[in-house]
């Protein structure tokens, strides 16, 4: 029982009725108020995290910010609250920067990100006074040369490919040779030299990002290595990656180690006055939220099928990379025999978890599924005329909804005729 609550949001309780408390919010409350598939946010837990990042990386180096990456979880509510909470917004594209602003992030503290940045994206984070734009190719060069007004100075960093490959699934692995991001090192020194030169473009320093879900503190230690072959500069943005504890075998290093990680080797060879800045999003995010499912229908057998009215439309994760997710009841907490739990979508590959055990689950049980605050809401979509769920934020046993649940009307809105 330690185990399976410990991958829910820090402070989830059991009800002396048996069930989960998500924020002091009970869930069948949850599931009779909204309904299901329901994204539930733990608001205290999500601050908590923030706050352990941002000071915990002011204490070992002052000068520096937190940035969260928000493809991890791009919703106005989340901007808002990790702005409010001080950390900086990497977008990783024109709608996201715009989700960010209006929100109310500070367009200073913004990084734009994306291998294939458009004009109108490029203009977009200009007039908007991102802080900072990743060149992530030399077109990227070309194009904010030619966007960037006369008289004015766009800060750049020059995403560096430092060819590491971390132990992670090859769709999130992004820091070896042949990923489609950034610069190999003889590139990047070029894209430096080039940098130098602009009138419109300042280079501030470098980024480095390897991928996503990393369990080991190594490849992390590796990367900073690698930027610091680069020469010195006023800012290192080193990325993010560190993976969330998804199942009980998952052990991601805390963040304190991740810290100590990048700043150790940081102290011995970055400049001592350069800011650093890093990428948190999956590690920031994944822990916060837990996805609520209603049991359709319960197929015996040696491992029964149990079959919710969500699946792969709310979370992609597990058709996409193969992520693992446990599961329980969640009136019912714990125990029970191993069973097949499964979507609603036409795909024999709609999995949402094999193998997981739940507690005689029976149709109109409530299940929950842990620490899906990461990529389920920015996956999410409309497979089979499926409406994406609401986001709730649950805080001291008051919830709210900051999402709403798409309608069938919200299915049309788009069609001309």
């Amino acid at each position: 029982m330690d185990d399976l609550l410990g991958l829910f949001p820090p402070g989830t309780e059991i009800a002396s009725d048996g069930q989960l408390m998500i924020g002091g919010c009970p869930v069948s409350d949850l599931g009779e108020r909204y309904g299901t598939p329901t994204l539930a946010v733990d608001e205290n837990a999500l601050r908590a995290r923030a706050r352990r990042y941002a000071d915990g990386l002011a204490a070992r180096w002052p000068n520096s910010r937190v940035t969260f990456a928000s493809k991890a979880f791009p919703c106005t509510a989340v901007y808002r609250l990790l702005s409010e909470e001080g950390l900086g917004m990497d977008v990783a594209s024109g709608g996201e920067l715009t989700l960010a602003l209006a929100a109310g992030a500070d367009p200073a503290g913004l990084v734009v990100h994306g291998n294939a940045k458009t004009d109108e994206e490029l203009h977009l984070a200009v007039d908007a006074g991102a802080g900072l734009i990743v060149v992530d190719n030399f077109d990227d060069i070309d194009r904010l040369d030619r966007i960037v007004p006369a008289g004015g100075s766009q800060g750049v960093l020059v995403r560096v490919t430092p060819d590491i490959r971390p132990d992670t699934h090859e769709a999130i692995a992004t820091g070896q040779a042949g990923s489609k991001f950034g610069l190999l090192m003889p590139q990047a020194q070029e894209a430096v030299a080039r940098l130098r030169g602009s009138d419109r473009l300042r280079l501030d320093g470098i980024h480095v990002h390897v991928g996503s879900q990393i369990l080991d503190t190594k490849p992390f230690a590796q990367a900073v290595e690698a930027v610091a072959e680069l020469g010195r500069f006023q800012v290192y943005d080193l990325g993010g990656g560190l993976g969330a504890r998804y199942t009980y075998e998952d052990n991601p290093p805390s963040v304190e180690e991740y810290l100590d990680t990048l700043v150790d080797t940081a102290r011995g060879l970055l400049p001592a006055d350069a800011r650093i800045l890093i990428e948190p999003g999956r590690s920031m995010v994944a822990e916060a939220a837990v996805s609520l499912y209603r049991v359709v229908t319960v197929k015996p057998g040696e491992q029964p099928f149990v079959a919710v009215d969500g699946g792969m439309g709310d979370n992609l994760e597990v058709s996409l990379y193969g992520q693992r997710f446990e599961a329980t009841v969640a009136t019912r907490v714990g125990g029970g025999g191993t069973c097949r739990l499964v979507g609603r979508h036409c795909e024999s590959g709609d999995t949402l978890s094999a193998g997981v055990p739940l507690r005689d689950p029976r149709p109109g049980d409530l299940i929950a599924v842990p620490v899906t605050g990461a990529y389920t809401y920015s996956l999410s979509n409309n497979y089979n005329g499926a409406r994406r769920p609401p986001v709730i934020f649950c805080r001291d046993g008051r919830s709210r909804a900051v999402v709403r649940r798409e309608t069938y009307e919200d299915l049309m809105r788009r069609d001309l005729n």
